[in-house]
């Protein structure tokens, strides 16, 4: 993922949310529209959580240290989880009680023209917005649907962006209909009912933003592409005739870890198992040039032990198996 890319989506959507949530307030102020009050609110948790997610990548790009070897690439999950976090709370619980308290007490919206002349500005800059995020999302997203890109993107910033903007184009449309039923008929319980729609939706985007960060912190390996890029680069046919096991695990969006035992001629030297290692690893980088933490460890293969079935080191929590041993 680009990070200059998810930059400029970014600062795209913080500056439209900035301004649209000072007209949300200033709409608010003068109609009493709690649709207004919600939408200003969700305006400025967005923007919030733009500031967290340009925090987020402006920390991750420190370098390593003796107490965090790996560097520090996971500051951008970290971030964009707690923007997750905002958007259901700040966002949704919200959006959620308002809506309720005015179903509870409902008044008629004043000085409509207000909330509806923010609303139609706010529906053009979330446009612009959201067309500048799937503008940097299509340059990276090829074949993938919109659905599998979020789900696989190992950088977090565009798939949070998207949905963030997709939620809020969606809100405001329901912000409109709220205010318009509620203008039409003269009763403000419509306006309530808009708002908490709006809160609804909210919380389940961020549900969906906190099952995907949560998977990128946990740890998630290279795709299925890099993946075989890898191993088609690890295997040269002459000192290293094959792969034992591997493992892969991003340590941030931008820098991957790869990790395997391979399979060595038993009669190989010392000096020329090392100039194969250092040839895989260069095969590797220029295949896939994220990966740039690797560790490979010759060994021999052996047919008896891969009769036995899986390699037991690729289970969690299995023993270390020695090939040469048997």
């Amino acid at each position: 993922m680009s990070a200059s890319g998810g930059t400029r989506a970014i600062v795209a959507a913080l500056g439209a949310n900035l301004a649209i949530a000072a007209s949300k307030f200033v709409a608010f102020a003068f109609s009493g529209s709690s649709s207004m009050l919600a939408e200003g609110v969700h305006s400025l948790a967005d923007s919030g959580n733009q500031f967290l997610l340009l925090v987020g990548g402006k920390k991750a790009q420190r370098e390593a240290t003796p107490q965090h070897p790996f560097g520090y690439g996971r500051e951008r999950y970290i971030y964009a989880f707690l923007v997750s976090i905002v958007l259901f709370s700040v966002g949704g619980m919200f959006a959620i009680y308002e809506g309720y308290e005015k179903i509870s007490h409902p008044h008629e919206v004043e000085h409509w023209y207000w909330p509806v002349g923010v609303l139609l500005f706010a529906i053009i800059a979330e446009g612009f917005s959201f067309k500048t995020a799937i503008k940097e999302s299509n340059e990276l997203r090829g074949k993938l649907s919109w659905s599998q890109f979020i789900r696989r993107a190992k950088a977090p910033e565009l798939p949070v962006v998207l949905l963030e903007d997709f939620g809020a184009l969606i809100g405001l449309v329901l912000a409109l209909l709220g205010v318009g039923l509620a203008l039409l008929t003269g009763d403000g319980v419509w306006d309530g009912i808009g708002t908490v729609c709006i809160g609804v939706l909210l919380v389940l985007i961020a549900l969906v933003l906190a099952a995907e960060t949560k998977s990128l912190l946990l740890g998630e390996a290279a795709g299925v592409e890099e993946v075989k890029k890898i191993e088609a680069a690890i295997v040269d046919g002459d000192t290293v005739t094959r792969i034992i096991h591997m493992r892969t695990l991003h340590l941030g969006p931008e820098e991957l870890l790869v990790a395997a035992k391979i399979a060595v001629q038993h009669d190989n030297t010392a000096a020329e198992v090392a100039e194969a290692i250092d040839a895989a690893e260069a095969r590797i980088r220029t295949a896939v040039p994220i990966a740039r933490v690797i560790y490979l460890e010759p060994d021999i293969y052996s047919e008896a032990q891969a009769a036995k079935g899986p390699d037991p080191e690729a289970t969690p929590g299995g023993p270390t198996p020695h090939p040469a041993d048997h």
